[in-house]
Formats: C-alpha cells, structure tokens, sequence
C-alpha cells in the first residue's frame, strides 16, 4: 500500500516536472524560430508572443548570420508585451522611413486611436538601437529634406534643412515626420523603457503622445546634430532625447546620459491651434491630434534625476501654449554642457503665449550647467523653485528672464551660485 502511494507522488512529482519543462519552451519565443526578413520575423514572435505568453527575447546571433536585426519598417507592439533585447543591436536599413519601435493603436488613417497597456522595452547587457546608415529622411514636420543641407543652407539662408535621401524624389514627402521617431508610444498607460543605447537617430530618440505611468531608466544617447554619411558631415535636425508631448502623466525618469544635437529631455504642449490638428496623417510631429481635450491633455507628475548630457540647446525644456498646462515636475541631479541652458521654463515661438500660471509647480536642485545661462524663463510660470544649484558659464544671468519678473508668481531661487566671473 504504502509502495503504491510513493509510486502515485513520484508519477506526480514527474508529471509536473515535464510540465515545468514544456512551459519553460513555450515561454521562449524568439524572432529566430521564424523565417522571413527580420522585420517580419520579430513583428512575428511579437504577434504570437501576444496571443500566449506576452514576451519575446531578440538575441544577439542572428540566425541570417549576422549579429545585427536590420528593420525595414517599424515593429507595431500591441498590449501586455515585453520586448526583451538581449546583448543585441538593432538598427533601421537605408530602405526605411519609418519607427523603429510604434505602439500598434496608432498610425497612418487611424484618428481615433484606443489605448494600449503594458508595453515594455528591457535590455539585458549591451543592447543598440541605430538609426540608418544612410537615412531617406531626418528631422521634424517643419524641416526640409536636402542631400546637401549645408549647401542649401547657404544659398537660402534659410536653417531649417536636414538630410535625407528622398530628397527631391517625385511623389517622395519633402518633410519630415512622426516617422523619424526611433520609439514612438501614444495612448499607452503603462510603458517601461530600460537600458539600452540609442545612436543617430533620424529625428528625436523616444516620443510619448497621451501615455501615462512610464517608467524610462539607464539609457545612453548619442544623438550628435552633425552625422558623417559617405565620408562627408551633413547636419540633421531635431535630434532630442526623449520627448513628452500632450497628456503625459505620471513618469519616472532617471539615469540618462549622453549627447543630442537638440533638447535632451522636452515636455512640449504645441500646436493647438494648428491648421493640421487630425491624427494619422504625416502633416505633423506627432501621430496623435493635436487637438486640445482638457485637462486630461496637460502634462504633469514627472519625475526627473540623474541626468548627465551635451547638448547643442538644453538639457530640459518645458514648454506649453496658451490654456495648455505643464505642472508638477520635480528634477534631481542634472550635469549639462552645451549651447542655450540647462533648463527653459516655458519657452515662446510655437504659438500662443502660456497663459497665467499654465506652467506651475515646477521645482529643480542640483543642476550644474554652463551655456548662456543656467536657467532660462520665457512665460508667465508660477509657483516654481529652483535651489542648490551651480553655473560654471559666463553669461550675464544665473537664471535668464525673456519676460517681466512681474508677470511670474512665486518663484523661488535659493543658493543658486556661480564659479567663475563671467568674461
């Protein structure tokens, strides 16, 4: 009797053994289980991966024999999937116009997009996320492709030139767009983005439209706004960092570092009152509508801590227009050299003026920058402050106003110091 009994545990104990095993295998999908070019092999795993186990894991060996994934078109993530990069590189062929990595709730012809959850991005060592070697378009909605911005910048005197193949092709868009995002998220509650190195990409690194608790962690950019193509240096525009635009809420921030061309962190709430509101079209920057819902389209809740970068503009800019409100942000730690300052609270030029007290609650320590100031205030900001902080610049103003201190609200400034004496 008793012999019985051991022999019924022992078939359990094996049983649920195998069982262990077999979902062990079920839980590893990778791209290299399917065939096909890597776009479709990757979007594969993602879609089978979405329909059982929610993760895939790209691994660093290509099973073409290459050690890199090359993308033709963007891989479109939907709900509840984790994209682990392991100790590899993935970058955009020359064929591409388009997002590395898209929530799949949004793109062209879709306007009214549903939300997305549960999207996240993990990389395991050292992981590469490139732009193309030889892009077709670079820069946002307002630049125009050139093969040759320098030339036609002089010629023109106009700046606002970027590279990109597709220049003066017939029937090809001259602009850029929302397609030269490397990572565009939108209407996502519930985004990580941890550890990787993003490399010369076609316009900004990481942009969130309406996506609330983020987390974005342990990134390196290398984003300069001279890129060398074919042997020669060719300028492209709009490389920032990482981007919140309308309705962004409740993100952490933290551990970045790096070199972009543009702002290396931008909190933007642009473009109300555009002729161009409709989402899904490629008029714009954004996927999404620019149209101005309310409340729930401002940003706010953001945290903000250990940043180190270069950048030819700021490290941080906040910037909002008319009823548009940016509010509660709090930053800690940031380290910046480069062109304009280490921060722009509100900045002017994309529209109507921020209202009154729009931009509220925004509360830094510990910056320690050079450029023309520390601190730039452009709008009227209300109940902001800004402690323990160093400019290593020689500029004439610790903290820069374009605007009448009277027009602010409470702003505090507390051992805010320079040193060195400005020249």
């Amino acid at each position: 009797m008793k012999k019985s009994i051991f022999i019924q545990l022992f078939i359990i104990l094996c049983s649920t053994l195998f069982v262990g095993c077999s979902k062990q295998n079920i839980e590893h999908i990778s791209p290299n289980q399917f065939e096909g070019s890597d776009t479709h092999r990757i979007q594969a795993a993602v879609d089978k991966a979405a329909k059982t186990i929610g993760k895939i894991i790209i691994p660093c060996h290509n099973s073409n024999g290459s050690n890199v994934w090359l993308l033709d078109s963007a891989i479109l993530l939907p709900s509840n999937i984790t994209v682990i990069l392991d100790n590899c590189t993935l970058q955009l062929s020359d064929k591409c116009r388009d997002n590395m990595f898209r929530s799949n709730n949004v793109g062209i012809g879709i306007s009214n997009p549903v939300w997305n959850e549960n999207i996240n991005i993990i990389g395991v060592g050292d992981v590469y996320l490139k732009g193309a070697n030889n892009p077709r378009a670079t820069g946002d909605s307002g630049k125009t492709l050139s093969l040759n911005p320098e030339k036609d910048i002089k010629e023109t005197g106009n700046w606002r030139f970027t590279y990109g193949t597709d220049s003066g092709k017939e029937g090809l868009k001259q602009t850029g767009d929302w397609r030269n995002i490397l990572i565009l998220m939108a209407y996502v509650d519930g985004f990580k983005l941890k550890n990787v190195n993003i490399q010369k990409t076609h316009a900004w690194a990481v942009s969130h439209e309406r996506v609330v608790n983020a987390e974005i962690s342990n990134i390196r950019i290398d984003n300069p706004i001279m890129n060398a193509i074919d042997g020669k240096e060719h300028q492209i525009l709009n490389r920032d960092g990482i981007n919140l635009r309308h309705g962004c809420k409740n993100f952490r921030i933290d551990d970045l570092t790096g070199k972009t061309g543009d702002d290396f962190i931008a909190l933007s709430t642009l473009g109300l009152h555009s002729e161009e509101l409709e989402g899904g079209t490629l008029h714009s920057t954004m996927v999404t509508s620019r149209k101005w819902r309310g409340v729930e389209d401002d940003t706010e809740n953001i945290n903000i801590t250990n940043i180190v970068c270069e950048s030819s503009t700021r490290a941080i800019a906040i910037r909002a227009n008319d009823v548009a409100s940016i509010n509660n942000v709090y930053i800690n730690g940031v380290i910046f050299e480069g062109g304009f300052n280490a921060m722009l609270v509100g900045g002017r030029g994309y529209g109507k003026d921020s209202q009154f007290g729009k931009i509220n609650n925004i509360h830094a320590m510990n910056i320690i920058g050079d450029g023309k100031s520390l601190i730039q205030i452009e709008e009227a900001i209300a109940d902001c402050s800004f402690i323990n902080s160093i400019y290593t610049g020689s500029g004439e103003d610790i903290i820069m106003y374009k605007i009448e201190k009277s027009e602010t609200a409470n702003i505090i400034s507390h051992n805010v110091i320079r040193t060195k004496d400005k020249k």
